[in-house]
């Protein structure tokens, strides 16, 4: 009698030894004798020890960092570039039993194929085009890990270092670039006053008192200020009159 309660404590224990839970956002890939007999969902599951192992699998959007290395670009510029991968699991029985070590071979994966990509690419692009070169990554790597069980959502690039001194000569060249802008608008600008002024001036000519009109403006324009002295030194009446003698002539 003694020796059926003890092999009745000993499954009871067996049995609460074999039980697992698993999370919302987990799978659970299990290995019966060394053979995958199965794939357990969310909830309490019963993995029965010795017989069996179990190991779990995050099937929610994993962050996995491009760790930053030195990539020599077309036009032999020396630059520093990192990035991020945003993959899911799609089977968790394939990432499993297919890679040891999913994380760290699409990875691998991914420096290989940013250094393809960018030391195809001259400097002015690689800056110009970061989301056309996460694409073109992501299109490597996908075709790469294809029966992975492995989804790539994104493939973003974060940072892009370049040598000091190229730096500064391209901060010159920008300032120089802006310059070169700034006086085309100033002449522009002058280009069209200048254009204004003369049709102003062919209008005042052709409407009688219009220059007198125009310098009463002038005079109205400065002020009550008693520091303003205006001095006209030939009236403008007399202007017109020699104007109109010199028509006559």
């Amino acid at each position: 009698m003694m020796l059926v309660w003890w092999i009745a404590i000993a499954v009871a224990l067996y049995v609460l030894a074999s039980l697992r839970v698993l999370k919302q956002y987990e799978n659970g890939v299990v290995l019966t004798l060394g053979r995958y007999t199965g794939t357990r969902l969310p909830g309490l599951r019963l993995v029965f020890p010795v017989f069996q192992t179990m190991m779990r699998v995050d099937m929610r959007l994993l962050t996995i960092d491009i760790p930053k290395q030195q990539v020599m670009t077309e036009d032999n510029v020396p630059t520093s570039v990192n990035g991020v991968m945003f993959v899911r699991v799609k089977e968790a029985q394939t990432a499993v039993l297919q890679v040891q070590d999913y994380k760290l071979a699409i990875t691998n994966f991914a420096e290989t194929a940013l250094r393809d990509v960018i030391g195809s690419m001259p400097l002015d692009a690689v800056l110009a085009e970061r989301e056309k070169i996460g694409d073109k990554i992501r299109d490597i790597v996908v075709k790469e890990t294809k029966g992975w069980g492995l989804a790539v959502d994104h493939i973003k690039l974060q940072d892009i270092e370049v040598p000091d001194d190229l730096k500064r000569l391209m901060s010159r060249q920008a300032a120089a670039e802006r310059e070169k802008r700034a006086t085309v608008i100033k002449a522009e600008g002058d280009r069209m006053a200048a254009a204004n002024l003369a049709k102003a001036a062919e209008v005042m000519g052709k409407q009688k008192g219009a220059m007198q009109l125009r310098t009463l403006q002038t005079i109205d324009g400065l002020g009550p200020t008693a520091s303003n002295t205006v001095v006209l030194a030939v009236p403008v009446e007399l202007m017109e009159a020699v104007n109109a003698l010199v028509k006559k002539k």
